[in-house]
């Protein structure tokens, strides 16, 4: 798959019982290589994918994609040449609307942190916002995966109001 990934980011009210509303749930495990562009190896249950993502552009909002699935094998062998900072995740697909939300709750040196994202097919595209959904994260580099394997969440989580800890 390849194209342009629009897509906006908001952190979970962590009062909120969301997970009634999930569809499904899947283990994520991924990494990263020093590049210029994100280059990531991620293994999602029993499929893995390579994935290279260009720059942002429009605050955060939308990047070209390129992904492509490859062998569980590939995948573990391509892990051990990954720059530390493995990221682990919990995936929970959430319909709402004509959207499905995609609530990540992190584990490890990101355990706390639960955001969610809607893709979108176009940069004005309206969505209907669940009640479980916060502060909006869109563009800001802290909440990118590739920048939370070098700055875990346990380093920054205080910098955010209660709810989001």
């Amino acid at each position: 798959m390849s194209g342009m990934e629009i897509e906006r980011k908001f952190l979970v009210h962590k009062t909120m019982d969301w997970k009634r509303q999930a569809t499904s749930c899947s283990h994520i495990r991924q990494g990263y290589f020093a590049a210029v562009n994100t280059v990531r190896v991620r293994i999602r249950d029993a499929k893995a994918y390579l994935t290279i993502k260009g720059p942002s552009t429009n605050n955060g909002l939308s990047r070209y994609e390129f992904e492509k699935e490859i062998t569980l094998d590939e995948a573990n062998h391509l892990l051990q040449l990954c720059e530390p900072g493995i990221i682990d995740k919990h995936r929970y697909l959430v319909p709402v609307g004509s959207h499905t939300f995609e609530v990540d709750e992190f584990h490890g040196d990101n355990e706390g942190l639960v955001m969610a994202e809607v893709e979108l097919g176009n940069e004005s595209e309206t969505f209907e916002k669940p009640d479980f959904i916060g502060m909006e994260v869109t563009g800001d580099r802290r909440f990118y995966n590739s920048h939370m394997r070098q700055n875990p969440f346990k380093l920054w989580r205080n910098s955010l109001p209660e709810e989001y800890r």
